[in-house]
């Protein structure tokens, strides 16, 4: 395969589905498969810096931005004795509902005087469920770059540089068109929610260290200024 960063990013690929395929076989191999869960997800979408211009397509943007091509991922659940096979939901989630999933999976009670901002995803497995999921938003952040989904709108805030990003992704999923100009009440909106966010949260366990620009549109294999 060429070009050489093809053939790495492909035995990557390649092993972590060997590693994959060794856990679920050991399951079938020890009569576990049936009554547990395994979920496999991707903290981010694929890196700029590979070099692989449609590793995220359709979607904008890598791993180090709020675009959807670096925070959309699949996230895979199975547990044949409560998930029927071919479920298949659209409503966004997040890795912070894992361990409340796990947990209500393992019927394990929360630890005590501990604020769990995740939700437990197993009632969306029924299609009760799904109509009834209540969130309607999710926020992200790396130091000063902080983004919020609200519903099907989805705003990105940047310090540096100073620059507003808003999107109706339910009209444009691959984030073409900023409406941070043109929609000033739905912006306003969307900033009230981070500002809200940032009021309430506690300071960073590992602040950032670095800064870099990070291309959205071109990969390192790519000229850009």
């Amino acid at each position: 395969i060429k070009p050489h960063r093809l053939r790495v990013y492909a035995a990557m690929i390649r092993a972590l589905d060997r590693s994959v395929g060794r856990i679920m076989a050991t399951l079938e191999e020890q009569g576990l498969a049936e009554n547990t869960l395994v979920m496999f997800s991707s903290d981010n979408g694929g890196a700029g810096y590979i070099g692989l211009p449609g590793v995220n397509a359709p979607y904008r943007g890598w791993k180090l931005t709020n675009f959807e091509g670096g925070l959309r991922v699949p996230m895979l659940v199975k547990w044949p004795a409560r998930i029927t096979a071919g479920t298949r939901v659209d409503n966004p989630v997040a890795h912070i509902d894992m361990m409340p999933t796990m947990a209500a999976a393992a019927q394990a009670a929360s630890p005590h005087g501990v604020v769990i901002d995740g939700l437990d995803l197993l009632p969306l497995a029924s299609q009760d469920g799904a109509q009834t999921w209540s969130r309607e938003t999710l926020f992200w952040q790396s130091g000063y770059y902080r983004a919020v989904r609200h519903g099907d709108w989805k705003l990105q805030l940047s310090e540096r540089p100073q620059k507003s990003w808003l999107y109706n992704l339910a009209e444009d999923p691959t984030e073409e068109h900023n409406l941070a100009a043109s929609q000033p009440e739905k912006l306003a909106q969307l900033k009230a929610l981070l500002d809200q966010h940032k009021a309430s949260a506690r300071a960073p366990l590992y602040p950032f260290v670095a800064e870099m620009p990070v291309a959205v549109d071109k990969t390192l294999a790519e000229t850009f200024v």
